[in-house]
């Protein structure tokens, strides 16, 4: 019988929270009700914190790397996403 390693069962759970936040937020998008929205956006705070959870579970035990960025692709990001950002 195969058995799931660890790895995979932290992968499944990271992939099912990434799928959760996308739901909750289109639900929260469209809800008419705001006493239904507001409890969305709650449950979308929770399942958020959960996904980081597991994110953070694999980057600490190297299933998950994350390798540091270039200095020159974070400035060139700043400034891309500065130019495009307009305070109201």
């Amino acid at each position: 019988m195969n058995q799931y390693q660890e790895k995979e069962l932290l992968g499944d759970a990271l992939s099912t929270q990434k799928s959760s936040t996308n739901l909750y937020n289109t639900c929260a998008n469209e809800c008419v009700h705001e006493d239904l929205r507001m409890t969305m956006l709650d449950i979308l705070a929770d399942e958020h914190t959960l996904q980081q959870e597991v994110f953070c579970t694999m980057h600490e035990k190297g299933y998950y790397p994350t390798p540091a960025a270039e200095q020159k692709k974070v400035d060139e990001t700043i400034q891309r996403f500065s130019a495009a950002y307009k305070p109201l």
